[in-house]
């Protein structure tokens, strides 16, 4: 059974930053690609970041802000978000491919606001 389990959300002021985690578990971490995605009320879900075997990507509006980074011994993944603004918030979800099945984290939510 794959479960995903984020953490780190919050209220931060606008500047601010977060880092969101994401610990694994059920798959091998290592080999799978893994997503940071969220979605904002009324918004569709947009992809944030991705982290593949070979490298990250980046959503054009968080590119230079937020970084994905993962630590395979740990299954987890984080997400480090600078220079945060209020469109930022958003709900944040973990997620990834495993066996042709897409798998979800429960979400954790962000909250830029003055």
């Amino acid at each position: 059974q794959v479960q995903l389990v984020e953490s780190g959300g919050g209220l931060v002021q606008p500047g601010g930053s977060l880092r969101l985690s994401c610990t694994a578990s059920g798959i091998i971490f290592s080999r799978y690609t893994m997503n940071w995605y969220r979605q904002a009320p009324g918004k569709q879900r947009e992809l944030v970041a991705t982290f593949t075997t070979t490298g990250t990507n980046y959503g054009n509006s968080v590119q230079g802000r937020f970084t994905i980074s993962r630590d395979n011994a740990k299954n987890t993944v984080y997400l480090q978000m600078n220079s945060l603004k209020p469109e930022d918030t958003a709900v944040y979800y973990c997620h990834t491919i495993y066996n042709y099945h897409n798998y979800w984290g429960q979400g954790t939510q962000v909250t830029v606001s003055s």
